[in-house]
């Protein structure tokens, strides 16, 4: 590993785009993947468990520490993404079955335990329900100088997905967004309006299944289940790949363009609950608590994913 990795901790929920940025990290070495841990979200908790354990054991990382978190959000009810990522979350090729077990820890000591043994600040990046950072921000404040930047892959500057102005994740833990987005700490959002720039084409599936190994196979099958639930649901021609976004612009930062602004979350609308108000023109004249990323150089994006596929791949 690369003494000028970033050190990260990977909170998620796989789902088919989550697997893709677990592997991206493994396969990039500008990035030091310290730990994953799970959330509800895309599917159970329990599911989106064995999912993490059994892509790290795909990608030869069962060295990787996996603490589960959060099965529902902090308040209300859960409500899961398996009409986009199948009964299991993870729907689609076979997969091994685990060769790690969960780490008795937990998320949120295995986070503070991560932050306060690095010997340089930590990026945690959420690509699912923001439930076990808010957790951490509540209940650890003591390892929170410990954290560089939250980077999560949520919200929108547009429309939503789950509901017509709620991106799922934002959807699923308002409330959790709150306070990340309260707490002080620099925060990304990588939301909708990006990661619709980086669609997963016919010719990207195929330079997946080119690749010569189980790795690139499975990721091609994943994108196959995962681009018939965006044709069935969403009347995509391609699924949008999100989850990796917010990986990637600690990778390439100066393929994703990020503008600061004040963001909000709305928790209380009958009809946008979980819409991210994003004040790019500062109409509020609110000082930023965000970057947002805006323009994603797709060309970037599939060139670096795919060279990290094909690096645990031939590991």
């Amino acid at each position: 590993m690369s003494s000028t990795a970033v050190p990260i901790i990977l909170d998620c929920d796989p789902g088919h785009d989550d697997a893709i940025a677990i592997l991206l990290a493994l396969g990039s070495p500008s990035i030091d993947l310290l730990g994953v841990t799970t959330t509800f979200g895309n599917c159970s908790l329990a599911d989106a468990t064995r999912n993490a354990l059994q892509v790290l054991t795909l990608g030869g990382a069962t060295h990787v520490p996996v603490g589960q978190g959060a099965s529902g959000p902090l308040a209300g009810t859960a409500e899961l993404g398996n009409y986009v990522h199948g009964v299991s979350g993870l729907d689609g090729p076979a997969m091994p079955a685990p060769a790690c077990d969960v780490d008795e820890r937990g998320a949120v000591q295995l986070m503070a335990d991560l932050l306060s043994g690095s010997a340089v600040p930590v990026t945690l990046v959420a690509t699912g329900p923001i439930t076990n950072v808010a957790a951490l921000i509540q209940d650890r404040p003591d390892v929170l100088p410990r954290v560089r930047e939250i980077v999560f892959m949520g919200g929108s500057t547009e429309r939503g997905n789950h509901s017509p102005y709620a991106e799922f994740n934002t959807y699923s833990d308002p409330e959790a967004l709150e306070v990340v987005l309260s707490a002080g700490l620099p925060v990304t959002m990588v939301g909708l309006n990006l990661t619709h720039q980086a669609l997963a084409t016919p010719d990207v599936v195929a330079a997946m299944r080119a690749l010569p190994h189980e790795v690139g196979r499975i990721a091609s099958e994943w994108m196959g289940f995962f681009g018939s639930s965006y044709s069935r649901v969403w009347n995509f021609d391609a699924p949008p790949v999100h989850d990796p976004c917010a990986v990637f612009q600690l990778i390439e930062p100066e393929a994703v363009r990020c503008v600061d602004a004040f963001v909000a979350v709305e928790t209380a609308g009958t009809w946008t609950r979980g819409a991210t108000a994003v004040d790019l023109f500062h109409r509020w004249g609110r000082d930023a608590n965000a970057r947002v990323a805006v323009e994603l150089d797709v060309e970037s994006y599939w060139s670096t994913v795919l060279a990290a596929l094909d690096v645990v791949g031939g590991a």
